[in-house]
């Protein structure tokens, strides 16, 4: 008997708009600090606060995503905050200060955190459930390819020709990511009743998702010691270079891996997926803290690469299977809260790790983070499960 196909349509649409949304959010925050620290003459501490306000108002606002996916439907949300999302881009070329800059980057952050909780909800429901870790895994590789083509294009536009003609590049990008949006063909859930404006946690938040979401909420804490500050490591090293081939290696890993660890995570179980990609990723970061030169660096690119690809969508995998169907917005929306803020809370606490003692100590710090959450996936998922399953 042959198995659901993965591969429809609506499926490749989906991705491909995600990777070009993804695409514009990963150039701009690998390149913003630097246009911080550079350009206005900010400190490492301000330039981890543009990636906390941008997720800040992701935060606020994803917990509302799911009803609004609900009430107004999936893809007219993801079309709506798409536009916005990229006409948002143009004031980032008259931006000439600290302040106006954070407020660009809050409002930025309300329109990425509607369109990523619709494409992540919508990319959800086009898997078939039996095959939903695999395909969550494929769906998650628009964001793998993202993160390399996104901060490689960046700092390759910026180093060429500067700031300005980015955000203009990157409007563009952006047009063409709205091309696939408007050709998917999704089919809204139906509802039995109009939608309640009068919120209440269920309304916010699918608490059977809670537990998973909040665990992956440290593995992305531990991620943003990377996304913030990668770069500016690199700069300090003498290799800024080096942070293009650590996104194209981290990639490449996370490419080959892909799709034997999706389809492992649905026939062996997480456990025996996800405990040995958190142990390669502390070692990763562990010897990024050591590296003094580009092999060292893209050494370490290649263990987070395998480790960390696999973690985020098999930690989303888990939020939706854990709620019913139609609540897959909400699961998503729930996951992503939590994934966004311990980005936010990364940034922001790691940018005074590294004011006060350095990049070494910072990624030595997080390889020692990443064990202890390894302990926590056991506690509080791996027994927790058995346990439900003897019962």
């Amino acid at each position: 008997m042959s198995q659901p196909r993965i591969w429809t349509r609506d499926f490749i649409s989906i991705s491909l708009s995600n990777f070009f949304v993804f695409l514009v959010f990963y150039g701009l925050l690998t390149t913003l600090p630097i246009y911080v620290v550079d350009r206005l003459q900010g400190t490492e501490s301000q330039a981890g606060l543009i990636v906390t306000i941008f997720l800040l108002a992701a935060i606020l606002v994803r917990p509302f995503s799911g009803k609004l996916l609900e009430a107004f439907g999936k893809k007219r949300m993801l079309l709506i905050s798409a536009i916005f999302f990229g006409l948002l881009c143009i004031p980032y070329l008259f931006v000439t200060d600290l302040s106006s800059l954070l407020v660009l980057r809050f409002i930025h952050g309300i329109t990425f955190s509607i369109a990523t909780t619709a494409t992540g909800a919508i990319a959800a429901d086009t898997i078939p459930a039996e095959r939903r870790g695999e395909g969550l895994g494929y769906y998650a590789m628009s964001m793998n390819v993202a993160v390399v083509v996104g901060p490689s294009l960046a700092l390759t536009i910026i180093n060429a020709v500067g700031f300005n003609p980015l955000f203009v590049i990157f409007v563009g990008v952006l047009a063409i990511g709205f091309f696939f949006i408007a050709t998917l063909r999704t089919e809204e859930v139906q509802l039995t009743e109009k939608p309640s404006w009068k919120f209440t946690i269920d309304d916010l938040f699918e608490k059977r998702s809670i537990r998973v979401a909040l665990i992956g909420s440290f593995v992305a804490f531990t991620y943003s010691s990377i996304i913030s500050f990668i770069s500016i490591y690199t700069k300090s090293l003498g290799l800024l270079q080096a942070s293009t081939y650590f996104f194209a290696v981290f990639a490449m890993a996370m490419l080959l891996s892909r799709p034997v660890t999706g389809k492992l995570f649905d026939r062996v179980g997480p456990s025996y997926v996800m405990i040995p990609c958190l142990v390669l990723y502390s070692i990763g970061l562990l010897m990024l803290a050591q590296a003094d030169g580009t092999t060292g660096i893209i050494l370490a690119a290649v263990l987070i690469g395998l480790g960390y690809g696999t973690l985020v969508p098999s930690f989303q995998t888990l939020a939706v299977q854990a709620a019913p169907p139609k609540r897959s917005g909400h699961a998503t929306a729930t996951f992503f809260t939590f994934f966004d803020s311990g980005i936010a809370l990364g940034s922001s606490l790691l940018g005074i790790v590294v004011s006060r003692f350095g990049y070494v100590e910072l990624y030595m710090t997080c390889s020692a983070l990443v064990l202890f959450i390894v302990v926590a996936f056991y506690v509080f998922f791996t027994k927790h499960q058995a346990k439900q399953q003897t019962a």
